[in-house]
């Protein structure tokens, strides 16, 4: 083992680098630390949103916009090609302890039109009102939008990683990961 200044410079650079990319923040209260890899290049479109009232809708898409360039999830248009398609159903409930929360689905479709993948959940949501739609701000919507694209970009991270690593069996090894590129020479 190296014991110069080169050599310890060596490895803690990889070091780190791990260690600040565990640090990154979604602006949400989460973290990245769960993404093994980037969802960037794993084209998706949204396309229908069921359940919400049109502004509702008009409004959590944008969040949605937002929430995905944030993550580094491209976005297709609707007629574009895109490697999966996400749909998603939102709808009002009661919630624990007599009080409403809104849960939402997100079905994430292959170019085959097969199901991939359908992520769900549900949030309280603090309102006495009798439209619990019209109670929805920003913020509320936000947070959603945050805690789906979230789902989605660990979906599209997770996939893109399974689709490059090589066949169980063919002999190919894999690459070495960018931060360790050094190990490998």
């Amino acid at each position: 083992m190296n014991r110069t200044p080169a050599g310890a410079l060596r490895w803690a650079a990889p070091l780190l680098v791990l260690t600040l990319g565990a640090c990154q923040s979604n602006g949400q209260g989460g973290s990245y630390a769960s993404l093994r890899g980037s969802p960037a290049g794993v084209p998706i479109a949204l396309e229908v949103m069921d359940g919400p009232p049109a502004p509702v809708r008009a409004a959590l898409t944008q969040e949605l916009v937002t929430a995905a360039s944030t993550r580094q999830v491209e976005l297709a248009g609707a007629d574009t090609p895109a490697r999966y398609r996400v749909r998603g159903y939102l709808s009002t409930e009661a919630g624990p302890e007599g009080g409403v929360a809104l849960a939402y689905v997100w079905d994430v479709f292959d170019s085959e039109k097969r199901r991939a993948t359908r992520l769900a959940g549900s949030s309280p949501l603090r309102t006495a009102s009798e439209d619990p739609w019209g109670s929805l701000d920003q913020d509320s919507l936000a947070k959603l939008a945050g805690r789906s694209m979230d789902d989605i970009a660990v979906f599209l991270s997770e996939t893109k990683i399974a689709a490059a690593a090589p066949a169980e069996g063919s002999g190919a090894a894999p690459a070495p990961a960018p931060a360790l590129a050094y190990a490998a020479q």
